[in-house]
């Protein structure tokens, strides 16, 4: 059924592209080309070229070499710098409100981590797991960020900071951004330093939110040219606060403890110094920093423990969940031109460390509530004491990874030297994963001795075990990964004609991933030492046909294979979970993508068409399994699925004072099979939905440019965002199962002189407080996760 439908969907595509030229893949049009440009762009920048007649080109790195997005066969989205400042976007997830076909979840492990800072995972197009690696490549500049899916933390997030544009590349990238690229890969590209022109930008933002306070951020960038032409520093720093709009309430009385816990401070800064003693060599060492300080996850909850309902936003935890979120990325960038082509050299590391308190108490003392015999009073008393005393679950992630890669690119198609174009490389990553997991349970051996009743013995506590309470600590886990990759690839093009080319690419790669646990106390069932290992090697080939039918229309069509590496598994506590064994490793999983699509110009450049469809096979997912009995969980392979769906951007100038976008993705994503249901997944059946990926999402944006004056111009704004339908998780019994649908819109007006710009926003006008996602953190409380409330805004900047 699926292939006879994907081949109607494969023959609408092409009847429509060669009709109409109305099939592209999508590009989010940038008004003016993605190049050096400032921090945050002002409103004038956006102005300016935004009452020019015609779209502009964007450039894009895609495929690791400057190129016409609407040359490239590829399905990309492009957000520039200029368009997130005056759309005010200044996360991930409201950015994914934007793009087609990219959502968000929360993280750690399919939603159990909560929503905040650094706690979101990535899906696109329908490809979403909660176990094994991630889905999804996050790269900064050349460096790669990704990891795997870990139940104590999300995917890192960069800051909106010092950014020329952020690339969406929707679709397996293995061949050039080798495993955990399957779904896509997100390139987050910053500012290089001018070696022309000097640069000083400032902005300073001021805001209140509604139920919050007031947020500000501060943002400077220097750009300053040492030697003309040859060198230059680029220098930027950003701080910002952001108010809680989440209150603390008494978990018994619902009386207000504490106002805004969820507030975020962060620190950004980053260096880069680009050296360029000939025309044909620069290197550039660069360094980004950020620090991410938060009060507490984006999480209320529904009701106080006795059932009365809260008010929106507010919660009734005992144990605040504040985290420390640091990001370390320095890297090396060699490019040397030479009559072969263009040498790349990419040296980098990358560090992250988030450390971060997670409240246990309705994990940890509820269960162990429980687990006490009920042979007297006293013990019956006790339960009800035990079930109340606070938990804390302390997490401390550090990730490092360093990582080399280089690469040779041919010089552009030229028909007068070579049919041929090309690009080989290698790379190789050593990356190691600490996580340690402290999980105390507060006067639970003062409960114990008080009821007469000993904590360690089996009589008294089920599955009590020999120094089980050390300092009232019910669990203690260090997990150590370390995972190598070494990889080989290319990718050549061959013209048939100026107009029609051929691709084909080719990525080796092999991997070892060893694991080694130690861990004690209650919940490990007491001393335990666990070490795995796995190791595999795999190709991932990719082709393409683009046909250019006219200077303003192109075509194309991709097949893709893209694919995770394996990993190992630790061995499940027997006493505690109730198994005998568990599989001491997981094995990779594969898809194969098929993508048609067009990229389109009309009416002299002023309105631009783009779309394609999509179809994916899934094989062999990684499934992360939870064992009921003792809420451990391991990574297995299991069932298949398939994802068909497609995306469409257009952009209308009509006049070269108005400017419209719209962008639109559609995905259906379900379970091709019920080999998940048949080891146990809840849920897991045949033609079940993908979690985490919406039915839809459309954004619709309008802009006005006009002049005030000779010297003033101003503009306004707005954007509507609608995100539709899903699963949050396969079990119809989780209360994240059903995601409404949910819509936004935002405003924004400004002002633009010689030397400064002013502009006001309200996002989130209607301050929708819809529930959209319920995380499991607290399993018994009810959480929801809403959009931040309504926010009202100026920023001011300037330059010189």
């Amino acid at each position: 059924m699926a292939n006879r439908q994907f081949n109607f969907i494969c023959a609408a595509a092409v009847a429509s592209a060669f009709t109409s030229g109305l099939m592209s893949a999508p590009t989010w049009a940038q008004e003016t080309s993605t190049t050096v440009s400032a921090p945050a762009p002002s409103p004038s920048d956006s102005a300016k070229s935004k009452s020019t007649d015609q779209i502009q080109t964007v450039i894009v790195t895609a495929n690791k070499r400057k190129e016409d997005a609407s040359k490239v066969p590829l399905s990309i989205s492009v957000i520039g710098g200029d368009e997130l400042a005056a759309q005010h976007i200044e996360d991930f997830a409201s950015a994914t409100r934007s793009i087609p076909n990219i959502s968000f979840s929360g993280g750690g492990g399919g939603g159990n981590a909560g929503n905040g800072p650094g706690l979101s995972n990535i899906e696109m197009r329908g490809i979403s797991s909660s176990g094994g690696f991630s889905t999804v490549g996050v790269y900064l500049d050349d460096v790669s960020m990704s990891a795997g899916n870990v139940y104590s933390m999300g995917t890192a997030e960069p800051k909106f900071f010092d950014l020329d544009h952020i690339e969406v590349l929707r679709g397996p990238q293995g061949t050039l951004y080798g495993a955990s690229s399957m779904g896509g890969t997100v390139k987050f590209i910053s500012n290089q330093p001018n070696l022309k022109e000097q640069e000083f930008n400032a902005t300073a933002d001021v805001s209140h939110t509604a139920g919050g306070g007031t947020n500000n951020t501060e943002t400077v960038v220097v750009n300053q040219v040492l030697t003309p032409g040859e060198l230059a520093l680029r220098i930027g720093l950003e701080t910002a606060h952001k108010s809680g709009f989440i209150d603390q309430v008494n978990p018994t009385t619902g009386a207000v403890i504490a106002k805004g816990i969820n507030w975020e401070d962060d620190r950004v800064a980053r260096l880069a110094l680009k050296w360029s003693p000939t025309k044909d060599l620069s290197i550039t060492p660069s360094v980004f920093f950020q620090q991410v300080n938060a009060g507490d996850i984006d999480v209320a909850y529904l009701a106080l423990g006795n059932g009365t309902p809260l008010a929106n936003n507010q919660t009734s935890k005992q144990v605040r969940e504040p985290g420390k979120d640091v990001l370390v990325v320095p890297s090396l960038t060699v490019n040397y031109g030479m009559g072969i082509g263009d040498l790349t050299s990419v040296t980098s590391y990358f560090k992250r460390v988030f450390n971060r308190t997670q409240d246990g108490t309705t994990v940890n003392s509820t269960y162990l509530a429980t687990q006490i015999i009920p042979k007297t009073p006293a013990a019956t008393q006790l339960a009800g004491i035990v079930n109340d005393l606070p938990s804390a679950v302390f997490l401390n992630n550090e990730i490092t990874q360093f990582s080399q890669e280089i690469r040779l690119a041919s010089k552009p198609y030229d028909p007068s030297v070579s049919p041929i174009t090309w690009v080989v490389g290698a790379y190789a990553s050593n990356m190691n994963t600490n996580i340690t997991d402290n999980e105390p349970v507060y006067g639970i051996n003062q409960a114990f001795q008080s009821a007469g009743l000993d904590v360690n013995n089996p009589a008294d506590l089920s599955g009590a075990v020999a120094n089980g309470f050390p300092n009232d600590n019910s669990y203690y886990s260090h997990r150590m990964f370390h995972d190598t990759q070494q990889s080989v690839f290319g990718e050549a093009n061959y013209y048939f004609s100026p107009t029609l080319h051929a691709t084909a690419g080719l990525r080796y790669l092999e991997a070892k991933d060893t694991f080694k646990r130690v861990a004690d106390f209650y919940f490990a069932g007491g001393p335990t030492l666990n070490y795995a290992e796995s190791t595999g090697s795999k190709a991932t080939p990719k082709f393409a046909v683009t046909w250019e039918v006219n200077p303003t229309n192109t075509i194309y069509a991709t097949a893709a294979e893209g694919f995770r590496v394996g990993g190992p598994n630790f061995q499940l506590p027997e006493p505690y979970c109730g198994l005998s064994s568990n599989p001491s490793k997981y094995d990779p999983d594969t898809l194969w993508s098929y993508e048609i699509g067009n990229k389109s110009r009309f009416l002299n450049n002023t309105l631009s068409v783009n779309a394609d469809l999509f179809h994916i096979d899934w094989k062999n997912l990684q499934q992360s399994i939870t064992v009921t009995q003792c809420g451990y969980a391991y990574n297995t392979n299991v069932g298949s699925a398939t994802s068909d769906g497609g995306e469409i951007e257009v952009k209308y100038k009509p006049t070269p004072h108005i400017v419209l976008d719209f962008a639109g993705g559609y995905t259906h994503a379900v379970l091709a099979d019920s080999a998940g249901a048949a080891v146990g997944i809840t849920g897991a059946n045949k033609g079940a939905n993908v979690p985490g990926v919406p039915k839809f999402n459309v954004a619709l944006t309008g802009q006005y440019n006009f002049d005030l004056n000779d010297d003033v111009q101003g503009f306004v704004r707005t954007a509507a965002h609608w995100t539709g339908t899903s699963n949050g998780s396969l079990d119809p019994s989780n209360p994240d199962y059903q995601r409404p649908a949910y819509a936004n819109v935002d405003l924004s007006a400004g002002a633009s002189f010689e030397k400064f710009d002013i502009s006001a926003y309200v996002r989130n006008v209607a301050n929708s407080q819809k529930i959209i996602q319920r995380p499991e953190v607290q399993y018994a409380a009810g959480e929801v996760y809403r959009m931040s409330p309504r926010t009202i805004g100026v920023t001011l900047s300037g330059k010189l």
